[in-house]
């Protein structure tokens, strides 16, 4: 038992930052552009420029070679990957893939565009996600031309990478309420053909890709500054190698594909506060913003810059979103069977990251991530004074709930009926899933306002010549909402598609 009202507790929002994350901020913050007359000499000379060699920056230079430029790769670290080699590794495919054909799920560009235009909103760039829609089919194929397996294979747990090595699984909530009303369900994230985590193994792969083309990769590259010629137009850039000034001209482009904000403490202060609530911040080390400062200072518009992706692991096993969340009041907000990244931001947006997940004895287990009750008691009530909520709220709550459920309803939130168990059998217990208790993980999803094709643009809409991007550097399909994939499928098509622009000048 605890003692005392959680609910009359403030909690004072953690750093969420660890020492060697901190360090990143007092590195050189300038995004100012270096004027092209300010530039003594060139240490190297290519068409192509492109910062950064993640999902992202891995496709873009491979696209920007195929397409017959001259083309150099800059990367801050000792080695590619960024943060996508850490990641789970699905990419969010569908329209029709060959593995959603042999494992049986009925897609289409038109069902995925509506799906993602209702689950990355409010007001997703429709540009995008319709393109994204109607190449996906295509894009796999690219990736599996790029030495990418994929196992024609269905994983049934949801909204993560399985830890076999099957490929297909449900990551967004495409066969949860409301989205089930919306458009025809079916699972779309694509894992590569390997087990458990695929992020190292995807841009192994990436990599390979790119070392079989005609272009050249330096690592322990930091790029700081764009360099602008009179008429505005980006012809290069300065930063540091080896600890000295390193200055690349680019005769076509440079494509900046250098992650988010993540790690930057007084840009997530300024634009996304609620990253200071979350205890994982997600990110390989060079998230620090330095290429969405850099596109800002040569005139390119940042948007959406307060959204962020918040995941809470609740899940696996689904079973347990048999249980309820409920909010300070007591009341439910939510489909608990939802993509718990929706649920994450849920949480931390609007209930400040303060929230319950009520269990009984038939429904309750420890998760995958070990989360155990913080309350038990042998009726509701007791549970309800012990947490310190309201009175008679919580029991009238899962009176309510009981009351539909035995129904095989849920007329609030429309909970399928598999997982709509009355929660009847003492003890009751509560998980206390505040930003305190558990893991919140957290990325940002706004960044420099791009075309499809990955030119930069200003805040008046005209595309800063010579400036392009991809990736976490850009705001991109997550325009608020998120599904998992959306990074590794948007990194790596757009990618493409800025290096292909910056190819052609």
């Amino acid at each position: 038992m605890v003692a005392g009202p959680m609910w009359a507790r403030t909690f004072p929002p953690p750093s969420g930052m660890r020492e060697e994350e901190s360090a990143v901020a007092e590195e050189v913050r300038s995004s100012e552009t270096v004027r092209l007359a300010e530039i003594p000499a060139w240490d190297a000379e290519t068409d192509v420029v492109v910062v950064g060699l993640g999902g992202a920056g891995t496709c873009a230079a491979i696209e920007a070679a195929d397409a017959g430029a001259q083309v150099l790769a800059v990367e801050r670290a000792g080695g590619a990957g960024g943060t996508s080699a850490q990641s789970g590794g699905v990419l969010y495919l569908g329209g029709g893939t060959p593995v959603q054909e042999a494992c049986g799920f009925e897609d289409s560009p038109d069902e995925m565009f509506k799906f993602l235009m209702a689950a990355c909103g409010p007001q997703p760039d429709e540009a995008k996600v319709r393109v994204y829609c109607d190449e996906s089919v295509a894009h796999f194929h690219w990736l599996v031309d790029q030495g990418v397996p994929f196992k024609n294979s269905f994983y049934p747990e949801p909204s993560m990478e399985s830890p076999t090595d099957d490929c297909l699984v449900f990551t967004g909530g495409e066969d949860t309420h409301p989205f089930t009303d919306i458009a025809r369900p079916a699972a779309r994230g694509h894992k590569p053909r390997t087990e458990g985590a695929a992020g190292a193994f995807l841009m192994q792969r990436l990599m390979a890709a790119v070392e079989r083309r005609d272009l050249q990769c330096e690592f322990d590259v930091r790029a700081d500054q764009l360099v602008v010629d009179d008429s505005g137009r980006v012809v290069g850039l300065v930063g540091l190698r080896a600890g000295t000034a390193f200055r690349v001209r680019a005769r076509r482009g440079v494509v900046l594909t250098a992650g988010g904000f993540v790690l930057d403490d007084a840009m997530v202060a300024h634009h996304a506060p609620q990253v200071m609530m979350c205890s994982w911040r997600l990110s390989s080390g060079g998230d620090d913003g330095r290429a969405i400062r850099m596109g800002v200072g040569a005139g390119g518009a940042a948007i959406r810059m307060d959204s962020l992706e918040c995941a809470i692991p609740l899940t696996p096993p689904r079973r347990l979103v048999r249980g309820i969340f409920v909010d300070a009041s007591g009341q439910r907000f939510i489909n608990e069977s939802s993509y718990y990244g929706r649920i994450g931001q849920f949480g931390l947006f609007r209930l400040s990251g303060r929230f319950l997940w009520i269990h009984d004895e038939q429904t309750y287990e420890v998760n995958d991530q070990g989360m155990e009750v913080s309350w038990v008691a042998d009726t509701v009530e007791e549970l309800e004074a012990e947490i310190g909520l309201p009175e008679g709220a919580l029991v009238s709550t899962v009176e309510l709930y009981n009351r539909h459920a035995q129904q095989g309803r849920d007329p609030l939130f429309g909970k399928s009926e598999e997982f709509l168990t009355p929660l009847v059998n003492p003890p009751f217990g509560a998980i206390d899933v505040s930003s305190e208790k558990v893991t919140y993980a957290t990325f940002t999803l706004g960044g420099l306002h791009t075309l499809p094709t990955g030119e930069v643009l200003t805040p008046d809409g005209v595309a800063v010549p010579g400036l392009y991007a991809a990736g976490r550097t850009t705001s991109g399909i997550a325009a608020s909402g998120y599904v998992s994939g959306i990074s590794l499928g948007d990194a790596t098509y757009f990618g493409r598609k800025a290096g292909t622009a910056a190819a052609g000048g």
